[in-house]
């Protein structure tokens, strides 16, 4: 067999995108998710894998911003769209494009790559490491009640079309980015991806609503959610699907999430997809009857160790020198001294003796601070080969807020 890995021409998208498709079970996407698929596609940093005319592979990267710890916003390759045809499977086609991927990327001066994966076995062997969590839970708010703290109540709350405050809400979003690992700086467009509200996106549910929360004339929140109407032998057992809440402060957020709590004819309110330190969980009677679940959400791989590393800054003091594992991206192999702290940090080559030995996949996992370099060590992924090294390096490397991927891609 011989294929052709090249960039994606423009006139190839919707062959490209099919076999995609076709790859994710077949299932046609809503006409309104396509499109915009479409409109956000970066043509050349698209891939495609063809046996002849055929398309039998495809990959892309979005070119986005993402939040570390300290908040700086560092360019990141959003890796998407990965698709391998089921009748040319286990013949490296998906190393291959992981293979120009990661040189592109490099070629591009970005350190980091970032991914969410249909199934997380797949990327570690490429340097990919777990490194945010999502938070899903089913509130039985039939029984659950919800203290709320001072100033609630001088919140005002106002139904309006999505499409209408799209942009106050926006805003609301663009503010909260730089105070949290992991979110991304939304480039222009993505903002129609949160209003998408098709009958296929609403699966029996109602139209996509919206509630902002306003303080004076300013925005300062807003939910996005859909009720589904259910009945049982006691009558309407109503669910409230929250797409969405974002809150300037706790007071806004509060307002919003009672809110979801009392409307009529509900018991029931799933969310999805939320960070798993969110204050509402405080706030709660009863933190059971909340069905609390995790799932993983963004996987990242550091591209350059010493770029990636500088530009985060560090919980307390650290002064260790990794040795990497990366045989994936050579480049990245050897011996780093990093020496950081909250202000800011430096990377560079060394000769000196190791403290920790790790592949760049730890790296990955604990580089926004949501995944300890301790708990890695205890699993024997990490090894320390200079007393103290692992708890100096694990405290350094964590986050006061947990990590966060707000929205896939």
């Amino acid at each position: 067999m011989t294929t052709d890995v090249r960039v994606l021409r423009q006139t190839e998208w919707d062959a490209w995108y099919d076999n995609l498709v076709r790859a994710f079970g077949g299932a046609p996407e809503p006409s309104d998710e396509r499109a915009l698929e479409k409109a956000l596609t970066e043509y050349d940093r698209s891939i495609g894998v063809w046996d002849g005319d055929q398309v039998v592979g495809t990959a892309g990267a979005f070119t986005f911003r993402i939040t570390v710890p300290g908040g700086a916003s560092v360019p990141a390759a959003g890796i998407t769209m990965v698709s391998v045809a089921a009748t040319h499977r286990r013949r490296g086609l998906l190393r291959s494009m992981m293979r120009r991927q990661l040189d592109d990327i490099r070629g591009w001066g970005e350190p980091l790559a970032v991914l969410t994966a249909s199934e997380p076995a797949i990327y570690g062997r490429f340097g990919y490491g777990i490194a945010t969590d999502q938070l899903n839970a089913e509130i039985d708010t039939s029984r659950v009640r919800l203290s709320v703290p001072p100033g609630t109540d001088d919140v005002r709350l106002r139904y309006a079309a999505p499409a209408d405050v799209l942009d106050a809400c926006e805003a609301v979003y663009a503010r909260l980015v730089p105070g949290r690992p992991g979110m991304l700086a939304r480039q222009p467009g993505w903002e129609r991806l949160q209003v998408l509200d098709s009958e296929d996106h609403r699966r029996g549910a109602s139209p996509l609503q919206c509630v902002v929360a306003e303080r004076g004339d300013e925005v300062v929140g807003y939910v996005r959610f859909r009720v589904k109407s259910e009945y049982g032998h006691s009558g309407h057992e109503g669910v409230v699907l929250m797409e969405d809440l974002e809150g300037l402060d706790l007071a806004a957020r509060a307002a919003l999430w009672r809110f979801l709590f009392d409307l009529d004819l509900t018991s029931t309110l799933r969310t999805r997809g939320r960070p798993v330190d969110e204050d509402w969980q405080h706030l709660v009677s009863d933190i059971r009857r909340c069905n609390l679940r995790l799932k993983d959400t963004l996987h990242v791989r550091l591209v350059d160790v010493g770029a990636a590393l500088e530009a985060r800054t560090y919980q307390t003091p650290v002064d260790v020198v990794l040795e990497v594992e990366d045989a994936f991206c050579p480049w990245n192999e050897g011996r780093w001294r990093l020496s950081g702290d909250p202000k800011g940090a430096s990377c560079v080559r060394t000769e000196d003796p190791a403290d920790l030995a790790l592949s760049v996949r730890e790296l990955g996992a604990a580089y926004l601070g949501g995944t300890s370099l301790a708990s890695l060590g205890a699993a024997g992924r990490v090894r320390e080969l200079r007393q103290g090294a692992l708890v100096e390096a694990s405290l350094g490397f964590s986050s006061a807020v947990a990590p966060w991927l707000p929205h896939g891609f």
